[in-house]
């Protein structure tokens, strides 16, 4: 029963992981800006490898970010 609990999961990061690059590659932004977000899913994708709950956690925080538009700046 873990078992199916861990691949629901699983499957539901991978989901919203795939909709959040979708989301960020279509934001007009400026490309430094769009980077920094890659890269912060990257991170997640990587955390996803070790620690899915965390992992997920960290990708609902992102995703509500975009949500309600905090956006980082673009370094300059």
């Amino acid at each position: 029963m873990e078992h199916d609990g861990q691949l629901q999961l699983y499957t539901a990061v991978a989901n919203q992981l795939k909709e959040a690059h979708a989301r960020v590659r279509a934001l007009q932004v400026p490309e430094g800006v769009r980077v920094a977000l890659t890269r912060k899913l990257l991170v997640i994708t990587a955390a996803a490898k070790h620690d899915l709950a965390d992992a997920a956690r960290r990708l609902d925080r992102f995703t509500a970010d975009l949500d309600a538009g905090r956006i980082p700046e673009e370094d300059r």
